[in-house]
């Protein structure tokens, strides 16, 4: 590690990722900033995602735990971070080269600041069927990243809100997130591309699009949380 350089804890859940996990921990390895330690959290797999990842097993710490979702891997990750700062990259989707870096920077000329997101973009993973890629649009420009994999946190900020609810099916970033933003944490969004966001066939939103409504949930719970704090 560099001297002086803040240590970057990166957290990877994995759940039959072999295809992708590959291009995923190459992306982190690419990383201009260097002094960073890659946590994979095996959610269960079936696949051969283990043997993949032991490809890099000089690079990376690899673990493993009970089918229990990405929120309860993302978890179990934060609790074996040694970094000031936490960084989440899922393992089907990819890193440009200068986020990190881009990120520290961001901290450094903000001491103030909590979090730090980027832009990213969606892409179609090349072996999607033609018919799936025509109805699952991909937007040519940048979209804000109000995601796990475009997030950077300082470590002491993430234990102030606290661990990811998995009780949800879907959205338990969203939850994280407005929980974060109820406790005070100061954001910013930079303007520069860091995350590639896969669009596959099993990708969570799609695989589990009956369990949309908890996004809603999560809304309802957070504004009830905010009237509980104005009333008398």
């Amino acid at each position: 590690m560099r001297e002086n350089q803040p240590l970057v804890s990166v957290i990877v859940p994995v759940y039959n990722c072999d295809r992708y996990l590959k291009e995923a921990i190459e992306s982190i390895l690419r990383q201009t900033h260097t002094p960073f330690e890659i946590l994979a959290i095996d959610d269960g797999s079936t696949d051969n995602s283990a043997a993949v990842a032991g490809e890099f097993s000089a690079s990376i710490q690899y673990y493993a735990q009970p089918h229990q979702g990405a929120g309860t891997a993302r978890n179990y990750g934060t609790q074996l971070a040694k970094g000031n700062y936490l960084a989440f990259l899922d393992a089907d989707d990819i890193w440009e080269e200068n986020k990190l870096n881009r990120q520290l920077e961001a901290f450094a000329n903000k001491p103030e600041v909590d979090i730090v997101f980027g832009q990213m973009k969606n892409f179609h993973s090349p072996e999607l069927p033609e018919d799936v890629k025509q109805k699952v649009y991909c937007p040519p420009e940048l979209i804000a990243g109000y995601h796990p994999g475009t997030m950077m946190i300082k470590k002491e900020a993430f234990e102030r809100v606290g661990l990811f609810d998995t009780h949800w099916k879907l959205g338990e970033f969203i939850d994280w997130y407005l929980k974060a933003m109820e406790a005070g944490l100061k954001s910013v969004m930079l303007p520069d591309l860091v995350l590639r966001r896969r669009i596959h066939q099993t990708n969570t939103g799609i695989r589990d699009r009956d369990f949309r409504k908890d996004y809603v949930r999560i809304v309802k719970a957070s504004l009830d949380r905010r009237r509980g704090k104005t009333q008398p």
